[in-house]
């Protein structure tokens, strides 16, 4: 790897996620060299990639050029590479465009989705974890109206229209609520000889609630959200099987071409790190990011559990705390050389929101809970100022703006045919 030897000590961070990418703007460059490694070469705002899949947005609209963001940043190299394993006896990390030594190493690899153990909901299961799953899904939903056009058999013509959610956190919701604005203000106009009612959308929930990682408040305003918007919502409901075109659950069975999964994510470590892990695969870490066991090795945002937090279980796998925990890592190492007892994390938790579509959104602060139409202002202000640049922020505004006014939605683009999973 083509990164030139200086005498700073450098940091290798792996993961431009929200906390890798908060750890690499922190991190004082004058006192160390900072090589960034991801296999995109963008950062990606996952909190609206649901959007994304539903025709609200353009995914440019997420997305920032890592390059860009670091423009001007001395002491910083950033590499597109795939991780391929580690040895920490030599403080060598191996990628697929070579190997590269390091001082301090910060995993930040995030999360993948977790299907549990059930293959078959891997193979046929739509997720959202990335871009790419986000655009596929969107051509998916968009496909399934055109062949619900040319198929005369009514059960056929059943699945194409429906669509199950797995998972009632704020990804599903969200996406529901998103997919049932299609269906009340767009699709009828886009497909007027098709009889859009026949559209279903169900949530299926494992737990008794919607929403439960926030206020009972909260989940009992989701649900009558939902509901007004004419969405199903499943509780005390487990998905046991799907073969493609049947969802069996522990109560019935539902027929869709259409599963979506938003049920549970695990922590994505790299392979060869010889590091306890919890049992949803994310690496025990001290309260300060240090991987058990390890002197120079941090790991940070999803892919980290602090042991000692939510009685063992770590924080939730928030871009709130992967953002805090890249800001807290980063002024602990660049103090690190004054003071070498680092300080401890502490999450300060500012609140969670969701919102389930035009003029409903729920939100809890710790001093406030609400919901409605201002919980809704303050959702779209809120992820605005989270988007990374002000371009992206001013095209996502512009959009929102059109699509509240104008009750449409003007992406409804086919870019590439995705092939039914078989």
């Amino acid at each position: 790897m083509n990164i030139p030897h200086i005498e700073l000590p450098r940091v290798v961070i792996i993961g431009c996620g929200f906390a890798g990418l908060k750890l690499a703007k922190t991190l004082d460059s004058k006192k160390y060299q900072v090589v960034l490694l991801d296999k995109n070469n963008y950062h990606t705002f996952q909190p609206l990639m649901y959007q994304v899949a539903s025709s609200g947005i353009e995914p440019d609209s997420i997305v920032y050029p890592v390059r860009k963001v670091f423009k001007g940043k001395k002491n910083f190299y950033f590499r597109m590479a795939l991780i391929q394993g580690i040895n920490n006896e030599i403080k060598e990390i191996f990628t697929n465009i070579g190997s590269l030594k390091y001082d301090y190493l910060i995993i930040a690899t995030g999360a993948i989705s977790n299907f549990f153990g059930m293959n078959n909901i891997e193979k046929y299961a739509f997720t959202m974890k990335t871009l790419l799953e986000s655009l596929d899904l969107r051509s998916v939903i968009l496909q399934n109206f055109e062949k619900a056009l040319n198929t005369s058999d009514p059960k056929e013509r059943e699945r194409y229209m429906s669509f199950v959610i797995v998972g009632a956190g704020p990804t599903g919701v969200e996406l529901a609520g998103a997919l049932a604005e299609l269906k009340n203000n767009i699709l009828p106009k886009d497909y007027p000889d098709l009889d859009i009612t026949l559209m279903q959308i169900h949530i299926i929930e494992a737990t008794d609630r919607v929403l439960s990682n926030m206020s009972k408040k909260a989940s009992t305003k989701s649900l009558k959200f939902l509901e007004d918007l004419g969405i199903k919502v499943w509780l005390n409901t487990v998905v046991r099987d799907y073969d493609g075109k049947t969802v069996t659950t522990n109560i019935n069975d539902f027929n869709t071409k259409t599963l979506i999964w938003s049920a549970g994510v695990k922590g994505a470590p790299i392979e060869n790190l010889k590091a306890r892990l919890t049992r949803d695969n994310r690496i025990i870490v001290d309260d300060q990011n240090k991987v058990i066991g390890y002197s120079k090795i941090f790991a940070i945002g999803d892919v980290a559990c602090i042991e000692s937090e939510q009685n063992g279980k770590g924080h939730a796998m928030l871009a709130s705390v992967a953002g805090q925990q890249g800001k807290h890592l980063g002024k602990n190492l660049n103090a690190i050389i004054k003071n070498p007892k680092m300080k401890p994390f502490h999450y300060k938790d500012r609140g969670t929101m969701a919102t389930i579509g035009r003029n409903r959104a729920v939100v809890d602060l710790p001093f406030l809970k609400f919901g409605g139409t201002i919980a809704w202002f303050v959702w779209m202000f809120l992820h605005l100022m989270l988007l990374v640049d002000f371009r992206n922020r001013l095209i996502v505004f512009a959009n929102w703006s059109w699509s509240y006014f104008s009750y449409d939605k003007g992406i409804r683009l086919i870019i590439r045919e995705v092939k039914e999973r078989t």
